[in-house]
């Protein structure tokens, strides 16, 4: 593919620029896009790991389905019983709850007070 790309270019058959460039060029590809879409990405899981460990029994949560309710127990095996109403429970995986949506809905009650 690069021999009929060199073949094509206007100086017959030259390349005109260094292997050097060109590694150079990939090289800074790899980590612009590390910057914008791994790095955020790993930092992103990072603070979601750190909110499910610090969920403790009487929080309010929101699923990442969009069901609120408040923790009941947590147990040992990453699960988390959710109280839904009164008398009516679920149990969830720990990363099922969203760190975005509990945030949300857990910021204006902590203005009002």
């Amino acid at each position: 593919m690069l021999n009929i790309l060199l073949m094509a270019s206007p100086q017959g058959g030259q390349g005109g620029g260094s292997p050097m460039v060109s590694l150079l060029f990939f090289a800074g590809m790899i980590v612009v896009m590390w910057l914008f879409m791994i790095r955020p990405q790993t930092k992103k899981a990072k603070l979601q790991k750190q909110f499910g460990e610090g969920l403790r029994e009487g929080d309010k949560i929101v699923t990442i389905a969009g069901i609120h309710g408040k923790i009941k127990k947590i147990n040992d095996n990453n699960t988390i019983q959710m109280e839904v109403s009164p008398g009516t429970f679920f149990t969830i995986e720990r990363s099922a709850v969203s760190m975005e949506y509990t945030t949300a809905h857990n910021k204006p009650a902590e203005e009002k007070k």
